[in-house]
């Protein structure tokens, strides 16, 4: 039986990572809205998105998710808010593996981000994470622990570097047609 859920998991990841290439985002959009929990309307999927345990993985109107995104929804559930935008090569990931554990056991933990995020360059998201609304994660930054409404956070590990200063009133609109 466990042979026949790899098998699946497999062909799934392979038919969509096909799929992911596919130059049209509407078209690639109406393709994972069969298989995510939840996507809204307005939510782009750039190209070579790489999708994880997708019916654990929610996503609200108007969010932008750039070429390249990791988005694992393994070890809990991954909710993203509306008009968040994630930039490419970012890794989001539900799980780990426990450092202290002797075993190299796998931990998990939801992840959720808030409204009006934004989520620059070749981020990485660790699992039992909150990004408050209206945040900014710098490019490169790793985020560790929580991180509060509208605070701007980088480095490794995250850390407090400003403070977002806008009435977030905006309303992200897809790209272009590719």
């Amino acid at each position: 039986m466990e042979q026949v859920k790899k098998y699946k998991i497999g062909l799934w990841s392979f038919i969509t990572a096909g799929m992911m290439w596919f130059p049209f985002h509407s078209i690639r959009s109406c393709y994972l809205r069969l298989f995510i929990g939840h996507v809204g309307k307005g939510t782009c999927f750039m190209r070579n998105v790489e999708i994880r345990s997708p019916k654990k993985i929610h996503i609200g109107n108007h969010t932008i998710i750039n070429k390249k995104v990791l988005l694992d929804g393994r070890g809990g559930l991954l909710t993203i808010g509306n008009n968040v935008d994630i930039a490419q090569e970012t890794n989001i990931w539900t799980l780990e593996h426990d450092p202290h554990d002797d075993l190299y056991s796998s931990k998990g933990g939801d992840v959720l981000i808030e409204d009006y995020v934004w989520i620059a360059s070749r981020c990485t998201i660790l699992p039992g994470i909150r990004i408050g609304r209206g945040a900014v994660v710098a490019s490169g930054a790793v985020v560790t622990k929580d991180v509060p409404p509208m605070a701007i956070v980088g480095g490794v590990p995250a850390k407090i570097i400003g403070q977002r200063e806008s009435k977030l009133e905006y309303t992200l609109k897809r790209p272009n047609m590719f």
